[in-house]
């Protein structure tokens, strides 16, 4: 029975920071805008080549803009 001397506030505790931090992200307007990331994903254009240079195994890293009708 003592237990839930500690167990209660403990879970009204973090039941509080939750409610906290969705009233904060709802605030900030993080929910406001749900259909362009999942299209923003479908319509990206950048292609990532990745360059090695000589034996110290070096990279670098380039981005292109790949044109319309390139293979995929």
């Amino acid at each position: 029975m003592s237990v839930i001397f500690i167990a209660l506030p403990i879970a009204l505790l973090l039941a509080a920071l939750a409610v906290a931090g969705f009233v904060t992200t709802v605030t900030e307007g993080q929910y406001d805008d749900l259909e362009t990331p999942p299209q923003r994903m479908l319509c990206d254009d950048l292609e990532v080549h990745v360059v090695r240079h000589g034996e110290d195994g070096n990279t670098e890293s380039r981005r292109t803009q790949r044109k319309e009708g390139d293979a995929e």
